[in-house]
């Protein structure tokens, strides 16, 4: 097995979520035709293999050649026959494919020479891209379940946790308490059974971290989930995974699977008299589930509702009996820190942030996708650095991080180091890792209405200042973006915010205002120009809306009025073009496809 594997030449072709929806699956079809065709002695020596995510989305499908160490984007169907001929017969690179990365002004043989790639450190994602998600043979290939022998057969069940403590490692589901702390807990309850689950319910807007994993690594999460199991005395566990999440939980199944018939999961395990098995809960569809408590009811079958947490879920949580519940990304840290040490994980981020986050990058920015970065990287360091920058070379305006509930920061901290502590202190909060980046055409009122119009229709309705709080922001939210704002609704909304913030029940509820608490803090002119000047200068909001054409700017290209849905734009070629206000639909379309900034939002609109 060993030597199938580092030997044989190697072509690992995406199949994560991102890029199957570019086809990935029928150039893997392909591509393994080819070969077949390419005769015997060819198929014999080329494994094809599919692979998890590769971070790179915008760019996929992704095909990775080793070991000659070629990687191709944007790969169709019909670059398999050149592919196998070109590449895996004669050794010829196709530039075409190649990656060319606008930072370094040249296309690269190899992602590992991008940017975008270089600046990362791979210890969450480590094998994503790199193996097949389902063979178990692939992740034992690159050290899979080595720790999980070492914690039965090298260690006590007593050092386990200690060596969690010493990595440092939090919580990468938001909240970010300390892991082997919480372990520690529920270790302590002499109750049983104990129970270990994974938080694979993903419901933040543009976040595809967990997702990403679950796919493309599902062994590591297993394993992750054993050894904390082992540590606790807990003989039975779950994976709640979001619904929607098809590839994930197939994934996951039939891990499972593999794991049991090679003896890591089950009765008991590697002979060593320690039984533990796992079962995949379906998610219940709803936002909120992703909170603890609520997560565990909807397990028991119940309601996904929170509950008041004076009493701990590692005393009492799932079918009131200790719980250990941790997010996905958390798991998959867990061997790599058994098996490399605790001391050797906390070398990595900041003095009270350890290791590494990954990310889903996403938005206004060019090159988008998943990242992981050490703790304590600046969020510059991450939109322009491995994003590459704004699209279009358009102004940065805010990077909204931590999901609905989180905060939108603005480009005065871009410089901000991205942990838990200075997250904190700019009213934002790492959450499970979405990076939305917002450029000059975001209206950031828009924003809070669109997060806060969000968590209305996921907020449960359990507790009186979530679910009628968030809902009267709202409508002071609808009426300023819609012309009918008044001066007063900012403070009005500062205070209502104050009020969810201390007495809602659970975390979506307490961390609700955030977009409005953000966006007021650091963009209140803009809320001041929607409620006095009754303006939206990004364009956003109709009703507060007027494009017009500057003549001494426009060029007469004709590109606004090609694009232009609601034939509203005239011109003859060359000369300046004009705008019919009664014709105009308010999509921006003009703006955005104006090449020499001759598009402009009037001064004001009467209602």
């Amino acid at each position: 097995m060993s030597d199938g594997f580092n030997r044989k030449r190697r072509i690992l072709v995406c199949c994560g979520t991102g890029c199957l929806a570019n086809n990935s699956m029928n150039v893997l079809s392909e591509i393994k035709k080819e070969i077949d065709k390419a005769g015997a002695d060819v198929s014999v020596e080329t494994v094809v293999k599919s692979t998890g995510c590769n971070g790179l989305c915008e760019k996929g499908p992704v095909v990775k050649i080793e070991p000659d160490d070629i990687s191709y984007f944007r790969v169709k169907v019909e670059d398999a026959g050149e592919i196998v001929e070109k590449t895996i017969l004669k050794g010829e690179v196709i530039d075409r494919l190649l990656y060319f990365d606008f930072s370094l002004k040249k296309r690269v043989k190899t992602h590992k020479e991008s940017e975008f790639y270089r600046r990362q450190m791979k210890l969450a994602l480590r094998n994503i891209g790199e193996i097949d998600p389902v063979s178990i043979e692939d992740y034992i290939e690159r050290g899979g379940y080595r720790a999980l022998k070492k914690a039965l057969f090298e260690m006590k069940r007593s050092d386990i946790i200690p060596e969690v403590i010493k990595s440092g490692l939090r919580g990468r589901g938001g909240a970010g308490f300390p892991t082997g702390i919480k372990w520690k807990q529920c270790d302590s309850v002499k109750a049983f059974p104990k129970y270990v689950i994974c938080n694979g319910d993903e419901g933040d807007p543009g976040a595809f971290m967990d997702r990403s994993i679950m796919e493309g690594d599902p062994h590591s999460i297993i394993e992750g989930m054993i050894i904390a199991a082992y540590a606790v005395g807990a003989e039975e566990g779950f994976a709640y995974i979001r619904d929607e999440y098809s590839l994930a939980i197939k994934n996951m199944s039939k891990a499972m699977e593999e794991a049991r018939k090679c003896g890591y999961l089950g009765e008991n395990i590697l002979g060593s008299g320690f039984s533990f098995d796992i079962q995949i809960v379906r998610g219940g569809g709803a936002f909120v589930c992703g909170e603890s408590t609520a997560l565990m009811a909807s397990i028991e079958g119940k309601i996904g509702e929170p509950r008041a947490k004076y009493i701990h879920s590692t005393e009492k949580g799932l079918w009131g009996q200790p719980t250990i519940l941790n997010n996905v990304e958390t798991w998959v840290n867990i061997p790599l820190i058994i098996d490399k040490g605790g001391e050797w994980y906390s070398t990595v981020g900041t003095e009270r942030s350890k290791g590494t986050k990954v990310f889903s990058l996403v938005g206004k920015v060019k090159n988008t996708g998943l990242v992981e970065v050490p703790m304590g990287t600046t969020l510059r360091e991450l939109i322009f650095d491995i994003g590459g920058g704004i699209i279009g070379n358009k102004k940065f305006k805010a990077v909204q991080i931590g999901g609905p509930s989180g905060g939108c920061i603005p480009e005065e901290l871009l410089d901000l180091e991205v942990d838990f502590e200075s997250l904190k202190k700019a009213d934002s909060m790492m959450g499970s890792g979405g990076v939305i980046v917002m450029d000059e055409r975001t209206c950031m009122v828009d924003v809070a209405r669109y997060y806060l119009g969000f968590l209305s229709e996921e907020s449960c309705g359990k507790c009186v200042p979530c679910r009628e709080g968030i809902k009267r922001m709202l409508e002071i939210l609808n009426d300023i973006c819609e012309g009918r704002g008044e001066r007063e609704d900012i403070d009005r909304l500062i205070e209502i915010s104050e009020m969810v913030s201390e007495a809602s029940l659970c975390g979506l509820g307490k961390s609700s205002p955030n977009p409005v608490i953000t966006t007021i803090k650091y963009f209140k002119d803009e809320y001041l120009e929607h409620i006095v000047n009754k303006r939206c200068s990004a364009g956003v909001c109709k009703n507060l809306t007027e494009f017009i054409i500057d003549e001494n700017r426009c060029t007469g290209c004709d590109v606004c009025r090609r694009n232009c849905p609601g034939g509203a734009i005239s011109g003859e070629l060359k000369k300046s073009h004009s705008i019919n206000q009664l014709r105009c639909i308010k999509c921006g379309n003009c703006m955005d496809v104006c090449r020499f900034n001759a598009i402009k939002v009037g001064q004001g609109v009467a209602l």
